[in-house]
């Protein structure tokens, strides 16, 4: 008998072997992000640094056994290097999203070029009033889709999205937190590490949420305060418990590595800290295959 074909793309875990992602190397528009306060960064970028964090990380990522795609397209949207969040890929196609942040709304159609290039099919998109990001999607099984209703993604948004996915689709209310200025995405407050196994913090999670976990009998790591805004709660899985997560962040890397998993870390003043992304957001996984 004749064995299927390998996939070629689809990417519904969170935790399955990650086998290829997308991803986009800052440039001059990352490096300039800061003269614009509607970019959220903290301070001036120092853009040799974030090039070379970047570079570590993709470096990681190759070291552990995952392809690594560079989008080579340059815009004046310095959020394309957080590549998770215009563009969802499932075992069926790629749906490109439509961010609530404005500068973002041209990145889905970049993605959609790169996907279409590469032989992956649209399976839909969000339209207009409709608002999705990425970093408010996760799967919690492969057939269970997480989205966040936030800032950034709307009730509209969400009800698309899940039409467009089908199947058990959840939906929570994402806390205000503290508005535009710490914008608090589902992915910021949950990170699935293994398939029974979450990384979360728990002031932020929603209870709805909480709830599942338990039913699903998925076991929780908290991340304590002073670590979460150093991205301790936004962690890669590469493969069920081989981790990439930000330096630093002591605590939590100690309870992951007593749960049994494999941490690796990587740099993440500049792209993480400064601009507000994690490992998670800086790579759009195209295939996760066992």
């Amino acid at each position: 008998m004749t064995e299927a074909p390998a996939p070629a793309w689809g990417a519904q875990s969170m935790t399955a072997p990650l086998r290829e992602a997308l991803v986009h190397r800052p440039g001059a528009a990352f490096g300039a992000a800061f003269e614009n306060p509607d970019h959220g960064f903290l301070v001036p970028v120092d853009l040799l640094a974030a090039q070379w964090e970047h570079d570590a990380f993709a470096d990681l990522l190759v070291s552990l056994g995952v392809k690594v795609h560079l989008l080579h397209v340059e815009t004046d949207d310095p959020d394309l290097v957080y590549t998770f969040d215009p563009l969802l890929v499932t075992d069926r196609g790629a749906i490109p999203l439509r961010p609530g942040k404005p500068n973002r709304r041209g990145e889905p159609a970049l993605l959609e070029a790169w996907t279409a290039a590469a032989g992956i099919p649209t399976l839909g998109r969000i339209e207009a009033p409709g608002t999705v990001e990425g970093g408010d999607t996760f799967w919690l099984r492969p057939d269970l889709l997480c989205i966040g209703r936030s800032l950034r993604t709307n009730d509209a948004g969400a009800r698309q999205l899940a039409e467009i996915v089908g199947g058990d689709v959840r939906i929570f209310d994402v806390p205000y937190w503290r508005g535009d200025a710490e914008l608090v995405h589902l992915l910021s407050v949950i990170s699935p590490v293994t398939d029974d196994l979450a990384v979360v913090y728990p002031p932020l999670l929603p209870a709805g949420l909480w709830e599942l976990l338990g039913e699903l009998g998925i076991r929780t790591i908290p991340v304590p305060d002073d670590e979460y805004p150093t991205l301790a709660c936004n962690i890669l899985a590469v493969r069920p418990g081989v981790l990439v997560m930000a330096e630093g962040n002591a605590v939590t890397r100690v309870a992951l590595e007593a749960a049994g998993c494999e941490v690796h870390t990587y740099p993440a003043a500049e792209i993480g800290i400064n601009g507000s992304g994690g490992p998670t957001c800086m790579a759009r996984p195209i295939l996760r295959a066992s």
